[in-house]
């Protein structure tokens, strides 16, 4: 666990222990959020978008011009309306289940929840954390456009294929050590 963010450069020594457990779990992050903050968390679509990638997207093993939803997410307190988690994700449609496909495109739930109420069998791996600028994400959370981020980026495995990338994100100052 600590080799996989020393390896990214984020120090594990300067997060608190919930800030290393969003980071490195395999879990999802909603029920995570909500045992946590005690509170139901509520997702809000801020975009989905089908296209066509431009480029070899190695981490899911994707050539050119191969169609995918790109979809970008709060995960946010149901009672406080607190945004807690910005997350952005790569998914191949071609790769799902056409009623696990339809449910994530027209509901507002989120992913972890469609992969229990489908059972999908998944396996996760994370490839990246980083520390970064908030810049334009600064709004959804209240901070400075120069405050720091931390981030993770992991695939999501079915049938031994990459189906969806996501990245979450969330800022430095959120879940402290004296939380």
């Amino acid at each position: 666990m600590q080799a996989s963010l020393i390896n990214k450069h984020i120090n594990p020594v300067n997060l608190s222990p919930f800030q290393r457990i969003l980071l490195t779990s395999d879990g999802t992050l909603t029920e995570i959020l909500e045992a946590y903050l005690l509170e139901k968390i509520q997702l809000v679509k801020l975009s989905e978008t089908l296209l066509r990638v431009t480029k070899y997207v190695p981490a899911l093993d994707l050539d050119i011009d191969t169609e995918v939803i790109e979809r970008k997410i709060l995960l946010q307190g149901k009672i406080s309306l607190n945004n807690f988690i910005y997350a952005e994700s790569i998914i191949v449609p071609e790769r799902l289940d056409a009623e696990f496909k339809s449910r994530l495109i027209k509901s507002q739930e989120p992913m972890g929840r469609l992969w229990l109420e489908h059972r999908l069998e998944t396996f996760k791996e994370i490839i990246d954390s980083a520390i970064e600028i908030a810049e334009d994400l600064s709004e959804f959370f209240n901070i400075g456009r120069e405050d720091k981020m931390l981030s993770r980026t992991y695939r999501v495995f079915s049938n031994k294929k990459p189906i969806i990338m996501i990245t979450e994100k969330f800022p430095e100052s959120y879940f402290p050590k004296n939380f």
